[in-house]
């Protein structure tokens, strides 16, 4: 009789515990408040790389993908922020940018002034705005490649931290579908004759 008052007693507590760890907010350094904000920040680079690309191409395929990018990536960045908003947590912590990513990935062949992986540093946006037609196209193809990789980096490894669904949830979402983007992209690549950007995958 006790055994079993005590075994429910623990099941009860099991599911309690269970129900407590989903719903209460993320902490300012969980991995969840990091990933939300160093997306958004990556999220808005390659918005402004798209814009830029989007209005300097006159062809179709191309201002029609960086369309796409401008929308879902604003579209994802919002809910980054409104995540935030939820939890109680303010739009930029006190923690380095990436430091909830340590030892899960980050690092490759990003430039020394980027703060997260596949970020497009200074000098090479200025090259972006400044080219024109067809060398425009295969920088924005090439960065944009670059910065999907650095994308599903950080994605990939928030998975490997958290189980929080709908943070898991569009983390799944970003690696599948800028993989896809990235896909697209080699492809466009080839059809100018050019090349993607050595991979910071590993």
């Amino acid at each position: 009789m006790a055994l079993g008052l005590l075994l429910g007693c623990l099941a009860v507590a099991a599911v309690l515990l269970l129900i407590i760890g989903r719903t209460t907010a993320p902490t300012d350094a969980s991995a969840e408040a990091g990933f939300s904000r160093d997306m958004a920040v990556h999220h808005a680079q390659a918005v402004e790389m798209s814009f830029i690309a989007r209005d300097g191409s006159k062809d179709e395929g191309l201002r029609r993908l960086a369309y796409d990018i401008i929308v879902t990536q604003t579209a994802q960045r919002g809910m980054f922020m409104g995540w935030l908003q939820q939890w109680g947590l303010d739009q930029f912590g006190e923690r380095p940018a990436m430091a909830w990513m340590a030892g899960h990935g980050h690092g490759g062949t990003a430039p020394a002034s980027a703060a997260m992986p596949g970020m497009a540093g200074q000098e090479e946006l200025k090259r972006l705005r400044e080219a024109t037609g067809k060398d425009q196209e295969v920088l924005f193809l090439q960065l944009m490649i670059r910065h999907h990789e650095g994308g599903v980096q950080m994605a990939q490894a928030l998975l490997k931290l958290s189980d929080r669904d709908e943070v898991a949830t569009m983390a799944r979402h970003i690696v599948e579908g800028q993989a896809s983007e990235i896909n697209l992209m080699t492809d466009m690549l080839r059809q100018r004759g050019a090349q993607p950007l050595p991979s910071i995958l590993k």
